[in-house]
């Protein structure tokens, strides 16, 4: 519960007719997504194009020891198979540690201070990426940093209105559209710098922009909620009954179809970025389009496709009904795999190098519009029928379908310098429908015992449904 002597209550109306405090969240994560997208948007490609080379590898604090891990793991691997592992690693914590980050929170510091330690550890991974030598420090902080400032702040959000409050669904829109403002910018920025000139100039524009996050973080301290005290109950919470873990059990189950979706997707970040660069005429009469730039029209397509599904939900409403959310799931997953097989089509058509730039462009563009459909249904999903008594893990555990599926997706780039470019496309875009067709065939089946278990259980849990719009990839 938020503070009553801060501003947020029904009556504070100084951004947009919301809260203060919004302005300075919304801020704070456009600028952080811009650095964290626009770093990331050239991580692959500056690792097999420049740091990964021989004799420029072996000045990288701490390589030989990670390589030898790695590879003692995973068996040898090449330049390019070793980068796209060392990318899905760290694509994979990025969404794992938020689990830490927010136990640190509930335990120790409070949101304001993880959130502010979380800045601080980005800003210095960044500083770190523009020295070849802690490049594996920068990724380290990065990833600490993200873990820490994931979820705190978007929680934030919740706490500057009070329960009685109608505006909080529409605070969050707001704060989505912040951050996918940042993920459109960042590659678009940093993108452009890097090809004009070089990698650490692009680096050094995602480092900065994390300074100005904290900044603007930090002046807005005053006007965000503080902490409520937490206090012990006198009776421990109840245990989860046999209808509870049949829920838990089938929520599990939902993850693995889910995660069958994200391998195809986020390969797109990884070697899709090697495939545009090698296999797509980047040429126009205005000069060569920085790879990066893909990157921003995923997200743009992501903030389009969550207008127009929005939409499109709202008049089916109006028709009747609105799709059921193990639909939305499917149709996710359709557009997961029809995206990525324009891909595999432009790899079969047409020669490497010369792959017309609408391929890649309408595929990135594409999946961004299904990652709409698919993944705040996900968060929804769980939202709604995990058991309340450990609604907050639950929602935790949905993020790790993002963990898994990056961390798969690096293990398959290895794949990429031995196939063929189409076959490797096309069975990355078969492996998401493959996750649609189990959503097809066994989906309703499932919802309908999750909302039987839910009945014989408890109410659901108290965790609303427009937090799983807030889409911070």
């Amino acid at each position: 519960m938020a503070d009553p002597s801060v501003p947020s209550a029904q009556n504070d109306t100084a951004f947009l007719g919301h809260p203060r405090g919004l302005a300075y969240l919304c801020f704070t994560e456009a600028w952080e997504r811009f650095s964290f997208y626009g770093m990331q948007s050239l991580l692959v490609l500056y690792m097999t194009q420049a740091l990964f080379l021989p004799g420029q590898m072996e000045k990288i604090a701490g390589m030989a020891a990670y390589r030898s891990a790695v590879e003692t793991l995973l068996g040898p691997l090449s330049i390019q198979a070793f980068a796209g592992q060392t990318f899905g690693f760290y694509a994979g914590l990025v969404y794992f540690t938020p689990l830490f980050g927010g136990w640190i929170a509930d335990r120790w510091l409070g949101s304001k201070r993880t959130v502010i330690l979380g800045v601080l550890l980005m800003t210095a991974g960044h500083a770190a990426m523009v020295f070849d030598q802690s490049f594996l420090v920068a990724l380290l902080l990065l990833i600490l940093g993200s873990g820490a400032l994931k979820g705190n702040i978007a929680a934030q959000v919740g706490q500057l209105y009070s329960a009685a409050d109608e505006r909080p669904a529409r605070g969050f829109v707001i704060f989505s559209t912040a951050i996918n403002i940042g993920a459109v910018a960042g590659p678009l920025t940093c993108g452009l710098l890097a090809q004009i000139y070089g990698w650490h100039a692009g680096f050094g524009a995602a480092g900065l922009m994390m300074l100005i996050a904290l900044g603007v973080y930090l002046k807005g301290l005053s006007h965000l909620p503080e902490e409520a005290q937490r206090t012990r109950h006198s009776t421990p919470p109840r245990k989860l009954s046999a209808a509870d873990w049949r829920s838990v059990g089938i929520l599990m189950i939902f993850l693995v179809f889910q995660v069958l979706l994200g391998p195809g997707y986020d390969q797109q970040f990884n070697m899709g970025m090697v495939w545009i660069d090698t296999a797509v005429d980047l040429q126009t009469p205005f000069g060569r389009v920085p790879v990066a730039w893909f990157v921003s029209i995923n997200s743009l397509g992501t903030v389009l496709g969550a207008f127009a599904a929005i939409g499109f939900w709202r008049w089916q409403v109006k028709r009747g009904g609105e799709q059921s959310d193990n639909t939305k799931m499917v149709v996710g997953g359709l557009l997961y795999g029809a995206g990525t097989m324009l891909m595999a089509v432009g790899s079969a058509v047409q020669t490497p190098g010369s792959v017309s730039i609408v391929f890649p462009a309408l595929s990135y563009f594409i999946t961004g519009v299904a990652f709409t459909w698919s993944w705040p249904t996900w968060l929804a999903v769980v939202s709604r029928y995990a058991p309340r008594q450990i609604a907050a893990r639950m929602m935790a555990a949905a993020y790790l379908v993002a963990f898994f599926a990056a961390i798969i997706a690096g293990y398959f780039s290895r794949f990429y310098e031995t196939m063929d470019p189409a076959l490797f496309w096309a069975l990355n875009a078969a492996a998401c429908w493959v996750g649609a067709g189990l959503f097809y065939l066994f989906g309703p089946a499932m919802t309908r015992a999750l909302a039987a278990n839910r009945d014989q259980s408890q109410e659901p849990a108290i965790l609303p449904d427009y937090a799983a719009f807030v889409i911070a990839k």
